[in-house]
């Protein structure tokens, strides 16, 4: 069975929305904890928001090493409103529940399965009970705003174990958590 995993950008008031507008710093231990999280990764999962976002920017990007990597992994499209992900190589649309088609695709041989951003989408796996780990990073600031966190106030109850949390230079901490079952 197939690992599948979530990692976001969070602040310390639980905002994953738009972190380019409040993450100010990104260092060494964050880049390493990524890298190690998309190397074990053979396909990713992503909203429609994400996927709109990125594939406008890294198909023709020359950003690496992550240009490289999202470009050449298959990519599996959550939308009940795309008609097509064709604009980018390598992306399939979901089609019908993606609760079932991740459990599904969890069932096949591979590596692990990862999420990028997708708040949403993440919190539909974790509700499906369809994730094994979920990583934080999380930035030493408050965003408010009226930003998107990624549990609703009215979420229910879940709960994690601390699988291991390591804090970087710039007072980020890297916090993965494993659902208790």
């Amino acid at each position: 069975m197939r690992k599948v995993t979530a990692g976001l950008f969070s602040s310390i008031d639980g905002v994953v929305q738009a972190p380019n507008e409040w993450q100010f710093s990104f260092d060494e231990e964050m880049g390493v904890a990524l890298n190690a999280l998309l190397a074990e990764q053979d396909a990713v999962l992503l909203g429609r928001v994400t996927f709109t976002e990125w594939a406008g920017y890294w198909p023709t990007s020359t950003d690496e090493p992550f240009a490289s990597w999202i470009n050449s992994t298959q990519k599996y499209v959550a939308s009940s409103t795309l008609d097509s992900v064709d604009q980018w190589s390598k992306s399939t649309l979901i089609e019908g529940s993606v609760t079932d088609f991740v459990a599904e695709l969890r069932a096949q041989d591979g590596g692990t399965i990862g999420t990028a951003g997708s708040p949403t989408l993440v919190r539909s796996l974790i509700a499906a009970d369809l994730i094994d780990e979920l990583t934080l990073m999380i930035s030493p600031v408050v965003a408010g705003g009226g930003r998107q966190r990624l549990f609703a106030d009215d979420s229910a109850l879940t709960k994690f174990s601390l699988a291991k949390a390591q804090p970087t230079s710039s007072g980020v901490i890297i916090a993965t958590y494993r659902p208790t079952k």
